[in-house]
């Protein structure tokens, strides 16, 4: 008589198992395609980014050019 675990229908359900469903491979592709994105980007715009944080962090310029908005206007 065959063992269970001989049995070729066993085999094949437990080499079925062993394996990741695609959809989780897929994710997990996804997943560090947009990791190395966000990374990329950032890298690019470094200098970009290191500047808005700069102009945060500087007090407002009094002389600039632009008016600043009064409600009181009427307009």
């Amino acid at each position: 008589m065959e063992k269970h675990s001989e049995s070729s229908t066993y085999q094949t359900e437990q080499a079925e198992d062993s394996h990741a469903p695609s959809w989780l491979k897929m994710g997990a592709v996804a997943a560090a395609s947009a990791l190395a994105g966000g990374l990329a980007a950032a890298w690019f715009y470094r200098k970009t980014l290191a500047r808005l944080h700069q102009a945060e962090a500087e007090p407002p310029d009094s002389g600039s050019s632009i008016a600043e908005f009064d409600p009181g206007d009427g307009i």
